[in-house]
């Protein structure tokens, strides 16, 4: 027992080491412990937000606004998840060449561009907040009580980017720990400020549902402070000088070279989601919708963890990359596999078993529950092909190869699932559910792809 505890510590303690060294099944978990604990606060967000507005007297419009702004702001977490995996993959390769200082002005680089993108999409957002719900698919009503809530979190996109963007960075260096702490303090932050701003307190006005977009910008925030004073600050392996941030077009050019595909291939998820959202909008009603944005958000608390452990694969391919190690590079892969299908069988039991005392947690509608309900039980057939997915996505992208997911994507997501979901949900009259059918048979067909093209290899040439 004593040896698991010291190790909980190690992976906990964010102290530097050489994951080219050490067994892989020790460097998989060391980072795979604090990057799951990161995912998992990252997912507590939606779910805090979720259980209070869900208590609110409009809980339907309130769900419904949560869960479509979210998948709205899912594009920009797609430029946030493409900029930090150009980090990751740049900073872990850098670091696997033993060269913390060109990391560094390589995390300064990314950080650069991706404020500029980030600040002209925070406007529109903030600018066309109501007009973006109704075309999502909210009636008129719906979307003036959620254009508050929609205008703030989209106004704080730049905190969401470089929450995000650190972290990448952070994981890229193998220091977990910092991105793990950073997301811990935001939703400690945002734990306590919600029931106070949503429902008053003292002196403090009841905001209702604008008070809960508050509370989630102010926790990200204060951990994006913790984020900057150990990147500007604190003696870590990557420390950015204010130098280090004029720009270096040919390391730009780089950057964009590995982000733009990358972000693309987020982008692509995205927007599939974002039409899977406005056809359960439009063939099932408000109750299909808030039904559905329930169970994707608990989904998502357990999926991204899993992420999280994913991410390890990420750091583990591009550090053995830079110190020439590519049989160690694809082995850790294999490893960082076989533990996520051990998490997501388990996960898979808990939703078939518990999948109505999990939604009755957040809402007692008897319609949203039956819809949440039957989209856990019918998206949980594919946990395990989705584990084994995304470490392979992952492993692709710690190499700088962000075109190879980025196609299959496009065919597994654009050409496969968007037109089975509209044909199960219209065509063949299936409504909601046929959209929730679409979800694991596309993740299983983009796995299978996957695996192919990583055993192929052609990952290993790639030079960043």
């Amino acid at each position: 027992m004593t040896i698991y505890i010291d190790f909980l510590k190690r992976a906990f303690s964010g102290k530097e080491v050489d994951y080219t060294k050490i067994t892989i099944r020790s460097a998989v978990l060391l980072l795979a412990i604090p990057m799951m604990l990161e995912m998992a606060m990252e997912s507590v967000f939606a779910l805090v937000d979720l259980y209070f507005v869900g208590h609110l007297k409009e809980s339907g419009y309130a769900i419904q606004s949560v869960g479509l702004t979210e998948s709205v702001l899912s594009v920009i977490y797609s430029i946030a998840i493409g900029m930090s995996m150009a980090a990751t993959a740049l900073v872990a390769r850098r670091i696997g060449e033993k060269n913390p200082e060109q990391a560094s002005r390589s995390a300064a680089q990314v950080l650069l561009v991706s404020l500029i993108i980030t600040s002209i999409l925070s406007l529109l957002g903030v600018l066309y907040a109501e007009e973006i719900l109704i075309l999502m698919g909210s009636k008129p009503e719906a979307a003036a009580y959620g254009k508050d809530f929609t205008r703030i979190m989209m106004g704080s996109s730049v905190i969401i980017m470089l929450l995000f963007l650190i972290n990448g960075i952070f994981r890229g260096a193998g220091n977990a720990a910092i991105a793990m702490k950073s997301l811990w303090i935001a939703n400690i932050v945002n734990i306590i400020f919600c029931p106070v701003l949503i429902k008053g307190f003292g002196p403090v006005p009841a905001m209702g549902l604008t008070g809960a977009a508050l509370a989630t910008t102010i926790g990200r925030s204060i951990g994006v402070i913790y984020q900057l004073y150990h990147l500007l600050v604190a003696d870590t392996q990557i420390r950015i000088a204010l130098s280090y941030f004029n720009p270096d077009f040919k390391q730009i050019k780089s950057i964009v070279k590995i982000a733009t595909p990358g972000i693309f291939q987020f982008v692509i998820a995205s927007c599939s989601w974002i039409f899977l959202a406005q056809l359960v909008a439009t063939t099932g009603g408000e109750n299909a919708s808030a039904g559905y944005q329930t169970a994707l958000r608990l989904m998502m608390f357990f999926m991204l963890p899993a992420w999280g452990l994913s991410n390890a694969a990420s750091t583990l391919v591009g550090q053995n990359m830079g110190a020439n190690e590519m049989l160690r590079a694809e082995q850790s892969v294999m490893k960082t596999v076989k533990y996520n299908v051990i998490f997501m069988l388990v996960v898979s039991l808990i939703f078939f078993l518990l999948g109505d005392f999990l939604v009755g947690f957040f809402t007692q509608e008897t319609e949203i529950k039956t819809f949440a309900k039957n989209a856990l039980h019918i998206m949980s057939v594919g946990f395990i092909f989705y584990g084994i997915g995304m470490v392979l996505i992952n492993a692709f992208n710690g190499a700088g190869d962000t075109w190879t997911p980025t196609w299959v994507n496009f065919f597994g997501f654009w050409l496969f699932q968007i037109p089975l979901a509209y044909f199960l949900s219209k065509h063949f009259g299936m409504g909601p559910k046929g959209v929730f059918i679409s979800i694991p048979a596309a993740e299983t067909l983009i796995t299978i792809v996957a695996f192919i093209l990583f055993k192929k290899g052609k990952w290993k040439t790639v030079k960043v």
